[in-house]
């Protein structure tokens, strides 16, 4: 089964300048904990709500002016849409992510593909997945 199969594709970027509040109330519109942050059409980064809390706030940024490249994670983890989702859960329990941002031939985003969404699928896989990642936290 192929990853584009079973990933989420409502997906939404925010450009590198929003700031805290722009982020908080996109993922509270959004329903998510996960944003990506792109610029000129390409992945710059994410940010999570535990990003917003413990980096912003908790780091003692000032709510009104930190940006979302103040406290994203600069390291970006992608996969194709045409890859297994075997492959997919294998690089989540390499690079210990909860979720992996999944590109088209192009290298635009078009989806993400979180554990959750593997576990309807490959139980076997997420479970192991989810055990790797959560060893090594």
């Amino acid at each position: 089964m192929k990853v584009r199969e079973i990933m989420t594709t409502n997906v939404e970027c925010v450009s590198p300048d929003a700031g805290l509040l722009e982020l908080a109330n996109k993922m509270k519109t959004l329903d998510v904990g996960f944003i990506p942050i792109c610029e000129s059409d390409r992945l710059v980064g994410t940010v999570t709500d535990r990003d917003i809390v413990i980096r912003g706030l908790a780091g003692g940024k000032n709510i009104n002016t930190c940006k979302a490249r103040d406290i994203m994670t600069k390291d970006v983890f992608w996969c194709f849409e045409d890859e297994d989702v075997k492959e997919v859960a294998s690089k989540m329990r390499e690079k210990e992510v909860r979720r992996m941002l999944i590109l088209n031939p192009e290298k635009r985003l078009v989806g993400v593909v979180s554990i959750g969404d593997i576990s309807k699928v490959e139980e076997k896989e997420s479970g192991k997945t989810l055990k790797d990642i959560t060893e090594a936290a």
